[in-house]
């Protein structure tokens, strides 16, 4: 087994599926202890079994990342289980997806609130452990949207967009402290969220992909754990696209 994280404490948001559970999963199998944040914490039983067959270490944690005690909290209870906090994948969002004639207010700033301003809150939470600790990695999970834009979701892509002025502040303020901050911004992304698409859908954005599929959760989680572990430790203040080429189109 590729011990690569070994001993590392890594809280994972959105980690009772798709993307945040593959990174979970896979930073467990290099030796990482996870925490895992979900709405609630009934539904990271599938993630909680899988890393436990593993042989590893689990804490299931639950909240809306919207509110700042969320943060503070699920890294409290991190700290008080691990005693230090080494990195952090923000990968959970929601969306309210629609025309920008017929978006809400509302669902602009749940989307806001929830995808900026959930991963403003963790930062800073994650941040002041971090800086006793001289060092640490920070992930978020963006999106190719946020670079190239999409029809009916004005709301996600400023949210993703953001992310990148975030990350790269962050890095420039945290680097002398050996703290790295980055985001990786998959493209389309085979879980069970766009697997309730319309196989004509589906057939349209494959098209434009170079590699002509799809890509998987696992594809993220392979880069997360690289960026989480010592081979990653130099690169800072990025927005790495992980699209098979979508972006190219």
């Amino acid at each position: 087994m590729d011990n690569s994280l070994q001993g590392k404490n890594i809280l994972v948001t959105g980690a009772s599926r798709g993307i945040g559970q593959a990174i979970a999963v896979h930073c467990a199998s290099l030796g990482a202890n996870v925490a895992g944040l979900a709405t609630r914490t009934s539904n990271l039983d599938a993630t909680a079994a899988a890393i436990q067959e593993l042989g590893g270490e689990f804490l299931g944690l639950e909240g809306d990342i919207s509110l700042a005690a969320t943060a503070t909290d699920a890294i409290a209870a991190v700290i008080e289980k691990w005693g230090t906090l080494d990195g952090l994948v923000a990968n959970a969002g929601i969306t309210r997806d629609n025309l920008l004639l017929r978006m809400t207010q509302e669902d602009f700033d749940a989307v806001i609130n929830t995808n900026l301003g959930g991963s403003f809150h963790l930062l800073k939470a994650a941040t002041k452990p971090m800086l006793r600790n001289k060092g640490g990695s920070i992930i978020f999970i963006g999106s190719v949207v946020a670079t190239t834009g999409n029809p009916g979701q004005a709301n996600y892509c400023a949210a993703k967009a953001g992310l990148h002025g975030l990350a790269r502040s962050a890095a420039i303020e945290l680097g002398s402290r050996n703290i790295t901050v980055n985001v990786i911004a998959p493209g389309f992304i085979a879980t069970d969220m766009t697997d309730k698409l319309p196989e004509a859908a589906k057939e349209a954005m494959t098209s434009h992909i170079a590699l002509k599929r799809p890509g998987t959760p696992e594809d993220i989680a392979g880069l997360s754990a690289f960026l989480l572990g010592p081979s990653g430790s130099y690169i800072t203040g990025q927005v790495m696209l992980v699209d098979g080429g979508l972006s190219l189109a």
